[in-house]
């Protein structure tokens, strides 16, 4: 969802202009994130506001980025995010903390490296090639989290979910192939 964010900013903030089809490849994606609430009662309301924020927030990451262009080297926006995020989240975790127990504490080293070094590479691509280029491979952190999910964690996912995931992957990628064509007429 944070590229409909993403976009619904860059009218305000970078000028640019949405094309009637976008919107409907926008609200194909929103129909996913429908479909996952609406019928699949796994999903907790919670959850998904959060979802939500955070795909709000990612999408004006996106902006940032796309605003600080190569002025600055990707692990500078990235120690900024995660000073920041950090300073946040330890605020707001406080009274619900939680220790790591056991075979937790791996897990969140782990979920620290990978997750740094996965934005700081996505950071670098977006400096140095096309928004064109670099968002349809974002999308493919869906289907791996979903593979991940089944083959390590044991997570079952309804046809719902499944159709869910497919309309938000279809919307997005769709919006992304109109914009390169877009472009190429440009050129």
């Amino acid at each position: 969802m944070a590229p409909i964010f993403a976009a619904i900013f860059a009218i305000f903030f970078l000028k640019e202009k949405i094309k009637i089809w976008q919107w409907l490849f926008f609200f194909i994606a929103f129909t996913g994130v429908i479909i996952i609430k609406g019928f699949d009662t796994e999903v907790n309301s919670y959850g998904l506001l959060l979802v939500f924020i955070s795909a709000i927030f990612s999408g004006l990451v996106y902006i940032l980025i796309n605003k600080i262009g190569k002025g600055d080297h990707p692990v500078v926006v990235v120690n900024y995010f995660m000073v920041i995020a950090t300073i946040v989240g330890g605020l707001l975790s406080i009274n619900n903390w939680v220790n790591p127990v056991g075979k937790e504490w791996f897990m969140l080293f782990g979920l620290g490296v990978f997750g740094y070094y996965g934005q700081v590479y996505m950071t670098k691509a977006f400096q140095v090639a096309s928004t064109n280029q670099v968002a349809p491979l974002k999308y493919l952190e869906v289907i791996f989290t979903v593979l991940l999910g089944v083959f390590i964690f044991a997570e079952i996912y309804t046809v719902w979910s499944l159709l869910g995931i497919a309309l938000i992957i279809a919307g997005l990628v769709l919006n992304v192939l109109y914009k390169a064509k877009l472009e190429s007429k440009k050129s």
